[in-house]
């Protein structure tokens, strides 16, 4: 199946700064008064939603949505306003406990970040169950790589070379057949999902689109490089074993081949990808700015946090 390369639509709004920010890109409004950012609940629908609306204009932007968008001055000073009070809760919220050892031998040992979601739907998932995972998840997955590619410019020397070699395996290592988005594109199509990207933007969670927005936030700021390091280092450690729990369910629901290959090839790719990142991307990076030691840390204590709360909310929404 090709990979397709439709433009998303603009999804409805979820309240005043989604409204005003959507209602600007179709021509219809002034932009939302940036003081308003500092009242809306910094991971609620609402801010996270305008926020993922804008980073959106630097992937793949939106049908009828005028391209000089990206770097209009207005939208992008709204932003920030949004990015401001999202980073300020997340330096509140996700505590860095212990060092980058430590929180790196956690990450391996214990699996933060999977919250026990892969362990649930390889014992007890249902195809329903595995359904919804995929809708939300697609929000990253058919952008599988794409924010990690914004920190390849800002790194040099080991931390460029060895980032730059695991980009080239999610990018499917030359064959646009292996892109690790595709291939999520045909684990849902296995499901009977729509595989168009963008497609379930209006059902995704404020708890995904969070985790979305933080790899474009870490991505998009050279000052957060290290963050992003860090978000790509506990992504990477934590995938291979819940890769292979999804495998698992993949298998045991029925789901089909191209939904098991996708968790498979991460079962794989990740094992090594792991020791790559921690030994030659943190390594390499801290070797030349060892004061970007802390902002790793951040990364890794961020993007734990935010999947610890789309895990808590995957459970809900099953247990309702």
């Amino acid at each position: 199946m090709p990979e397709n390369r439709s433009t998303p639509v603009l999804p409805g709004h979820r309240g005043p700064l989604s409204s005003a920010v959507l209602e600007s890109l179709r021509g219809r409004s002034a932009m939302p008064d940036e003081a308003a950012a500092e009242l809306a609940d910094p991971y609620g629908d609402d801010l996270q939603l305008a926020l993922y609306t804008c980073y959106e204009l630097h992937y793949r932007g939106f049908d009828a949505v005028d391209p000089g968008w990206e770097w209009d001055a207005t939208l992008l000073s709204v932003r920030a306003s949004l990015e401001d009070r999202f980073l300020t809760a997340l330096r509140r919220d996700a505590a860095v406990r212990g060092s980058l050892n430590v929180l790196l031998a956690d990450l391996q040992a214990q699996r933060i970040g999977t919250g026990g979601v892969p362990e649930f739907l390889a014992e007890r998932g249902t195809l329903d169950n595995l359904r919804e995972y995929a809708r939300q998840r697609s929000l990253y997955h058919l952008k599988e790589a794409d924010p990690h590619a914004w920190v390849l410019p800002r790194l040099s020397g080991r931390a460029k070379a060895a980032m730059a070699a695991v980009e080239f395996d999610e990018f499917g290592a030359g064959r646009a057949d292996r892109i690790h988005a595709q291939l999520f594109a045909d684990l849902m199509a296995d499901l009977g999902l729509e595989t168009r990207y963008g497609h379930y933007l209006d059902t995704g969670y404020a708890e995904m689109l969070a985790l979305v927005n933080v790899m474009s936030l870490f991505g998009l700021h050279r000052r957060m490089r290290g963050a992003l390091v860090g978000h790509f280092a506990a992504v990477e450690i934590t995938s291979s074993p819940a890769s292979r729990h999804l495998a698992h369910a993949m298998k045991h629901t029925g789901a089909g081949p191209a939904a098991e290959r996708f968790y498979n090839e991460h079962v794989e790719a990740d094992a090594v990808h792991e020791q790559v990142v921690r030994r030659e991307v943190i390594g390499g990076l801290l070797d030349e700015e060892p004061e970007l030691e802390p902002d790793i840390a951040f990364g890794i204590a961020a993007t734990s946090y935010l999947e610890d709360r789309l895990s808590r909310r995957f459970f809900a929404a099953w247990e309702a």
